[in-house]
Order: C-alpha cells, then sequence, then structure tokens
C-alpha cells in the first residue's frame, strides 16, 4: 500500500479492536465439525463435549432360582430394567453382548438362601466369554450360621474390562454353600441383580 507522507508504524491488533461478532465460524481455520455441539479445542480443532455412557444395561430374576450346594450356576437374569442398545438376552443366554468396543464397568449383587439347615456362602461370579472371572465371597462364622429356613446371604462385586464389541460377551454366576439352596430374587432388584456401561474413556 502506498502512502504520502510517513509510513505509520504497525501495531498489533488486541482483543479490544476486534468488535464482538465479527469474526464467524466459517473464518476459522480448524478442523472438524462446527456445530452447536462441539467446541474448540487447544489445537484448533472442533470436539464434541461429553459422551454417552451406553451401551448399558440392568438386569434382574422374577423369581427365585433353585440350586445344589456347591454347585456354579449361570443366573437367569430374565427381566431387564434398562438395555440402551438391545445388547442384554434375558431370555436364552443372560448375557452381555455389547455393539460398541472399549473398557466397562460391570456389577453385580446376589443373595443366597437355604430353605432348610444351615447356609454356609454366597458367591458371585462375572465371567468374560465363558472362563472364571473375578469373585466376590459372603462366608458365615461358626456362630452366625443360619439353623432356620429363609435367612440369606449377599456378596457383591464390580469390575472394568476391555471388551471387543463383536464377540465378547459376559455373564453372572453364583455358587450357593448350604442346605437345599436357592438363589433369591426381589421385584426391586435389590437381592440378585447385574448390570454394566460403557465407561468415556
Amino acid at each position: 500500500m502506498a502512502y504520502i507522507g510517513k509510513v505509520p508504524t504497525a501495531v498489533p491488533l488486541s482483543g479490544a479492536d476486534i468488535e464482538d461478532g465479527t469474526i464467524q465460524l466459517a473464518d476459522l481455520s480448524a478442523t472438524g465439525t462446527k456445530d452447536a455441539t462441539t467446541f474448540l479445542r487447544g489445537d484448533n480443532t472442533f470436539a464434541s463435549a461429553g459422551g454417552d455412557n451406553t451401551p448399558a444395561f440392568f438386569s434382574r430374576m422374577s423369581s427365585n432360582q433353585s440350586t445344589t450346594n456347591g454347585a456354579i450356576n449361570k443366573v437367569q437374569l430374565d427381566v431387564e430394567d434398562y438395555d440402551t442398545d438391545s445388547c442384554f438376552d434375558n431370555s436364552t443366554n443372560y448375557r452381555f453382548t455389547p455393539t460398541t468396543s472399549g473398557k466397562y464397568f460391570f456389577f453385580a449383587g446376589g443373595r443366597g438362601f437355604a430353605t432348610s439347615g444351615t447356609l454356609n456362602y454366597v458367591n458371585v461370579l462375572i465371567r468374560k466369554n465363558g472362563t472364571a472371572g473375578i469373585g466376590n465371597t459372603f462366608t458365615n462364622s461358626a456362630t452366625e450360621q443360619y439353623s432356620s429356613p429363609g435367612n440369606s446371604g449377599t456378596a457383591s462385586l464390580g469390575i472394568i474390562l476391555n471388551m471387543n464389541g463383536t464377540t465378547d460377551y459376559v455373564e453372572l454366576y453364583m455358587q450357593v454353600g448350604g442346605t437345599s439352596p436357592q438363589i433369591e430374587y426381589a421385584s426391586n432388584g435389590n437381592s440378585t441383580f447385574f448390570g454394566g456401561y460403557k465407561i468415556i474413556e
């Protein structure tokens, strides 16, 4: 640009020199999708804020499940309180098979009781792809063993597992030691239950 007289000294612009609303999204060089659901990061890219903890599910039983002393049984969780992506099978295999790969937090609780005699322990296990997994045990001491029918003991656990989103699955198993034991259900889901959700990474 040509000037008559002395060339003006260049002075950097400050934020106060730019009128509010002057720079539009289309004027930015950032990569990514620019819309109302994204934010501009420090690396000059647009990214979605937050995320969803899905797939997610919570399942429970509709009735007591009979078992035998010390036997390890898959829990027949035939009631779903929610199943965001239809990943839990509550009618045949009673298993969760996610459609999205990632890390998942799984939690479970199980209550067992002896219909007669003594309840010795309740073991709750989460198994991935049918193999032995993490478990937790409730055990009576000698002075606390139940001597009348109907009393129960509870165990619970939680675990983070990496799931591939194609063939990996998880199931809930229980082992109850005692006389004529059963896996107990409650209509509010507080006795025996199994749930999980994908962790936002």
